[in-house]
């Protein structure tokens, strides 16, 4: 006889089909094959966490990521996701399912395959596991299983089934098994199961929020809706697809509430904050879940669109949008503190299981600081009347002006929050800094262009080549490299003790980026793109007439546009900001907010304010891809496993009237 025994990871393949609800009690699997062994190989007990990212409600949300990441990495299985959803999105459905609800709340507890459990805290987790390796055929597995409270649980099977039991959280619990076949001396094979659950909070701005990728996007119809201009006149009007449900007034004589229009809306994982599941953030935490079968992951996704260092991360903020469900004179506007949030929940688990820390911190902040969107502007803001308008309100931005807070203000921030995160995490590289790539890259890192193209939604957009060159090179050789600085106490930054208050950098998504910029083309790109979304930057009626009734000069159908379908561009432009999303920034200071929902602030709102020169999902993945290794190293998940111990064991004596 030959005792196995296992105390580390065995990496094995994933659960292959939905698993319906599982009892408190452990009990035979009536599911497909759970992790595999080497079938040639000896005798061992395989095992791994169901349903291990425990964001999911349901298993079915976690086992589509788990086939589709089968020899994929982050961003191939998006893409195979996309192609599967037909660019409809895969978390159109899953954010329904998920223990956090839409106003950002965590739900405690939260039914999770119709076990309650703690979210923050949970008690224990959901196990399969099985024989595997040479089984005899037809052998019985007697199983045992002894977590050090009351006598061992005890069960006799076909060893071909899997057996399913809820794991105690942070105790081994001893799993053995008696395999007897035919006339055979039975075997004995013995594994320690010890689930690792992983507390990961994301933090930072749009970046970091997943901004420009609801979760499910808006409808579109097929009818203009018109906005007024900024030159107040009767011909400064102009028709762009309506949403679709939408039954108020569609042209500009015809004004309507907002809460009409926001009944439409498109679905986020939280409005408030733009926070998407399809964020890097989200999709690294649920790739560790993927990849290592023997953890489970807790994450928290507190993370805001428009965040900047003083007013996101340590005070409130204004709200991007309300949920669609209210109207706009319900929108409360302000959303708190990341950093009073992530405090409080750290503290709370804290109370409830002592041992309970926070593991890691996924980072991404510094553009809102240095008015990155106020670069954006002063790019594609292009007719005088607006760009005047906008730079007196302080909505247009300059080089110099950003240039002058990364040397002053950023430096600053980084240092307070060093300090505020140490308290939370101890080991700064635990705070896994994940890099901007620059959004204004193309054919092996070439500046864009510029011009109308993408950027057609709005008449006054263009993106003017000098200024987009000006602030290419700013991006590549300034703002970057300072970032990088920051995050790794380099080139002359201050920092208490450099070699404990460095976070873990990452930034090789890069590289990658530099072929996917906003203006990124491939004839491979989705057909309505192609089609309709002129290069010239001609892609709408400007006969307001005719573009009441089919603004697009294509013909075709504004609901025929896919956001999620692979592109070569992984950058968002201004167009499909307005397809994706069209946000009416409800979260803007009273004296901002238009009078009616065809005013020209709301034309020009519309198109950037849900994620324009934001990554898409495929750019989202592609930084997952980055992100992971570095959160795995951190984490220590990439440990070899040590050698199997094989040695000879006494056979097993079952007293009598036990339970088999």
């Amino acid at each position: 006889m030959i005792r196995i025994r296992i105390r580390s990871i065995v990496l094995g393949a994933l659960l292959a089909g939905a698993i319906g609800a599982l009892p408190a009690q452990w009990a035979a699997a009536q599911i497909g094959p759970a992790a595999k062994g080497v079938p040639d190989g000896p005798m061992q007990i395989s095992w791994e966490v169901r349903n291990r990212f425990r964001l999911f409600r349901e298993e079915r949300d976690f086992l589509l990521h788990t086939e589709s990441a089968r020899g994929r990495s982050v961003l191939s299985s998006e893409q195979a996701l996309e192609l599967q959803s037909d660019g409809r999105g895969w978390a159109r459905n899953t954010v329904n399912r998920l223990c956090i609800d839409l106003a950002g709340r965590v739900n405690e507890p939260c039914t999770r395959d119709n076990v309650r459990e703690s979210y923050l805290t949970p008690t224990d987790h959901p196990v399969v596991m099985r024989l595997t390796g040479q089984v005899p055929v037809g052998a019985t597995c007697a199983w045992s299983l002894d977590d050090g409270e009351g006598p061992p649980r005890q069960s006799t099977l076909d060893c071909a089934e899997q057996v399913n039991f809820r794991a105690r959280y942070g105790r081994p619990t001893v799993a053995s098994v008696e395999v007897s076949s035919g006339p055979e001396a039975p075997q004995r094979v013995t594994a320690e199961i010890m689930v690792r659950d992983i507390l990961i909070a994301g933090l930072g701005d749009s970046i970091a929020s997943g901004e420009g990728n609801p979760d499910r996007p808006i409808a579109l119809s097929d009818e203009g809706f018109c906005f007024r201009s900024y030159l107040g006149t009767a011909g400064a009007q102009y028709y762009r697809p309506s949403r679709a449900g939408y039954k108020g007034g569609r042209a500009c004589e015809a004004p309507d509430t907002l809460a009409n229009w926001q009944r439409q809306s498109a679905l986020w994982l939280n409005a408030a904050c733009h926070r998407s599941l399809y964020s890097y953030q989200t999709r690294t935490a649920l790739a560790l879940a993927v990849r290592y079968p023997h953890i489970a992951v807790t994450y928290l996704p507190l993370a805001c669109t428009g965040a900047t260092i003083a007013d996101g991360l340590f005070s409130t903020q204004r709200a991007r949008e309300c949920p669609p469900t209210k109207s706009a004179a319900s929108c409360q506007g302000t959303v708190n503190a990341q950093l009073t949030e992530l405090r409080e929940a750290v503290t709370a688990a804290g109370r409830r299981q002592p041992d309970r820390k926070l593991d890691l911190v996924l980072l991404s902040i510094g553009a809102n600081d240095i008015n990155f969107s106020g670069l954006v502007a002063d790019v594609i803001v292009d007719t005088p009347t607006e760009r005047v308008l906008f730079r007196r309100t302080g909505v247009m931005g300059s080089v110099d002006d950003s240039r002058a807070a990364l040397a002053r203000d950023l430096p600053q921030g980084f240092g307070k929050l060093r300090e505020a995160l140490k308290p939370l995490v101890g080991d700064m590289s635990r705070v896994v800094y994940v890099s901007y790539a620059n959004p204004t890259l193309a054919d092996g890192g070439t500046p864009c262009p510029g011009g109308r193209a993408g950027f057609d939604i709005h008449p006054s957009f263009n993106a003017e080549p000098q200024r987009l060159a000006s602030v290419s090179g700013y991006v590549q050789n300034e703002f970057l490299p300072q970032l990088k600085a920051l995050a790794l106490c380099q080139s002359g930054i201050l920092c208490g003790d450099p070699a404990a208050d460095r976070m873990t950098f990452v930034d090789a998504h890069q590289a990658a980026f530099a072929d996917h910029g906003f203006c990124a083309r491939a004839q491979n790109d989705p057909e309505f793109d192609r089609e309709c979304f002129s290069v010239k930057g001609e892609s709408f009626d400007a006969d307001i007439v005719t573009a009441a009734n089919q603004p697009m000069l294509c013909g075709r159908s504004a609901g025929e546009y896919r956001a999620y379908l692979p592109r070569a561009r992984w950058i968002r432009d201004a167009n499909d900001s307005y397809f994706a999303a069209m946000t009416y920034p409800q979260g803007l200071p009273s004296s901002s907010q238009p009078e009616d929902i065809h005013d020209a602030t709301w034309g020009i709102l519309s198109a950037v304010y849900g994620g324009a020169v934001h990554p898409s999902a495929e750019g989202h993945a592609a930084m997952a891809d980055a992100a992971l290794p570095a959160a795995a190293s951190v984490l220590q998940l990439n440990e070899a496993a040590p050698e199997v111990i094989s040695e000879p064991a006494a056979p097993v004596v079952i007293a009598p009237g036990a339970r088999r």
